[in-house]
């Protein structure tokens, strides 16, 4: 009799374990900064977990929509070299998503709301936002700001300042490096037909569009120091990732054929900033 083993470890690669967990330690920053401390709860545990499965069931259908594009320009995903079937991965994403849903539930019907609809967003720009281009960039940038307004959630502090300057930021900043990430990308997004600012405008309009969105989200990091709030820390830290930002911007402009190391460099400076802000929020 034949024998069949089931290798886990493209399943474990389909959901991008980086992402996910990151994702979820957002919801565990957004409620630190939030409360103004770490708390250690079952509705910490369930947020975490929320954001992380959620976030997987997001890129495993990522890679389900975009097969195609990854057959031609990233051959080691699961789905493109055949390691797992479309079919088999669509059911491993509905089970994630139950997952997360159900752990969402566990803290309130508000939570419960929320990451239905950041499931929702994700499934729309997978299915058709993503071929939209600034469209779908800001869905991104939506995606990565709602974990922290989650976790304020969770703190029962949504609209706390330094955690709405916080999910400015990380939007304004997210806008900006999905859009630079497009003139990379130039040739995978025409085989969906990406209607992304590099493929409509050129490389250099979107250079100078993604620049103008790393400088705004350097402006709203201000806001908790011109409301008084900051403290060394994040003066000193928030410093730092502002040049950078700052440097980026003039970087691309001037070179946008170095948009993918910008764009890397750019998520370096997103999670310094986020310390900042963890520091802020916590006091420290």
């Amino acid at each position: 009799m034949k024998e069949y083993k089931l290798n886990l470890l493209p399943y474990a690669k389909l959901i991008r374990p980086a992402n996910s967990i990151m994702i979820g330690f957002a919801v565990l920053v957004g409620e630190a900064v939030a409360s103004k401390t770490i708390a250690l709860s079952s509705s910490t545990a369930f947020g975490f977990l929320t954001g992380f499965f959620v976030t997987s069931f997001s890129m495993v259908i990522n890679d389900v929509f975009d097969a195609e594009v990854d057959r031609a320009n990233q051959l080691d995903r699961p789905i493109a070299t055949g390691k797992v079937k479309s079919g088999s991965a669509v059911y491993y994403s509905i089970a994630l998503l139950f997952a997360g849903l159900l752990c969402s539930i566990a803290t309130g019907l508000y939570t419960f709301i929320i990451a239905a609809l950041f499931a929702l967003l994700a499934t729309f720009y997978n299915w058709k936002l993503k071929e939209s281009g600034l469209p779908g960039n800001i869905s991104v940038a939506l995606s990565m700001t709602i974990p922290f307004l989650y976790g304020g959630l969770l703190a029962g502090r949504p609209f706390e300042l330094l955690l709405l300057s916080m999910a400015a930021t990380a939007f304004l900043s997210g806008v900006g490096r999905e859009v630079i990430k497009g003139i990379s990308d130039v040739q995978g997004d025409a085989i969906r037909n990406v209607k992304s600012i590099a493929r409509v405008m050129g490389a250099n309009f979107a250079a100078k569009v993604g620049a103008a969105f790393f400088l705004l989200a350097v402006l709203a990091s201000l806001i908790p120091i011109v409301e008084g709030l900051a403290e060394l820390p994040y003066y000193v830290i928030i410093g730092i990732t502002d040049m950078l930002f700052i440097y980026l911007s003039i970087r691309i402009i001037g070179h946008s054929s170095s948009a993918a190391r910008v764009k890397r460099m750019a998520l370096m400076g997103m999670l310094l900033g986020l310390i900042g802000y963890i520091l802020q929020g916590l006091g420290v």
